[in-house]
Parts: structure tokens; sequence; C-alpha cells
């Protein structure tokens, strides 16, 4: 009996440390299950950068305490963001910059001004839209002008929260 209690409990552990890695990729891949940083209240960026959906107050303020400099809110003026963003992100010491990119706003330029942004911080960035699928959507824009491989971008494009706007972006780049 005290074996099988003892093969039991290793079980459990070992499911409750496969169930903590899973947090910890919530909050340390390029995209975050905003969610679980709230829950953990942690974020790692992935080379100094961060990508999510729209956060709110306690999700900004997660950001703010894991040394986050800058919110780069591509969301547009007409969308309901729930909170006077530039308030709350500038009162926890944060810099608020809107770069609003619509569904037509899906270009190199774009993606170029939002790189140019991320590279002028050298603590972590938040990058944000409503579901990151902007902010994927410029990624994926970044890297085939970086790398000019179109497979290589749409899976960096995903990483950072492309879904939606995969043809939009496709059709940017030119491949079916």
């Amino acid at each position: 009996m005290k074996q099988l209690f003892l093969v039991l409990c290793l079980i459990f552990a070992s499911l409750a440390a496969v169930a903590g890695d899973k947090n910890l990729d919530a909050i340390s891949s390029l995209k975050v299950d905003l969610d679980a940083v709230v829950e953990l209240n942690q974020v790692r960026p992935v080379d100094g950068v961060t990508a999510a959906g729209q956060p709110n107050e306690a999700g900004f303020k997660v950001f703010a305490d894991n040394g986050y400099a800058v919110v780069i809110d591509l969301r547009t003026a007409g969308e309901d963001r729930g909170l006077d963003e530039a308030a709350v992100v500038e009162s926890l010491g944060m810099d608020y910059i809107n770069l609003p990119i619509g569904r037509d706003g899906i270009t190199f330029a774009n993606a170029k001004a939002l790189q140019a942004l991320i590279q002028a911080y050298d603590q972590p960035v938040l990058v944000h839209c409503a579901s990151a699928n902007r902010v994927g959507a410029l990624f994926a824009l970044s890297e085939y002008a970086e790398s000019g491989d179109a497979e290589a971008a749409i899976e960096a494009g995903r990483a950072a929260g492309l879904k939606g706007m995969e043809p939009v972006v496709k059709k940017v780049l030119g491949v079916d």
C-alpha cells in the first residue's frame, strides 16, 4: 500500500510539473496568454518583445512590474479598449505609443515603422492589438523583409499571433 501511495505521489508530481511548464510557456512565448500572465504575475519577453491581445489594467500592471518600458498599441481610435489605456500605461511608468493599424495598414512601411519603435527601447516592449493578429501580420512582413523567405515569415507571424489576417499577409507577400 505504501508503494502504491509513493507511485501515485510521483505521478501527481510529474503532472503538476508538466502543467507548470505549460504555464511558463504561456508567459514566455512571443504571443502570451494574458490570463496566465496575470495569474502568475510574470511575463518573459522573447528578444525583448511580447505580443498580446488587449490587456486590462491588471495585465498592464504585470508588464510594468516585470520591467517593460513601453506599450505599443496597434488599435485604431474607433476600437474600444475598455479603459483609458494611455492614462493607465503612463500611470504605471511605461511609455504609451499608439500606431493605429487597420486592416488596410498591413504594409511593409508600417512593419518597418513598428520595428523602428521596438528598436528604440533597450527594455522589454509590449506590442498589442485586439487579439495580436495585426501584431503577427506586421511581424511576418518584417521577417520577410529581412529574410526573403515567405514560409519563415508566415511562421514568425503565427508566433506573434497571426491568424485570420494570414490571407492579407500572403497577398502582400505575393504568395498563395
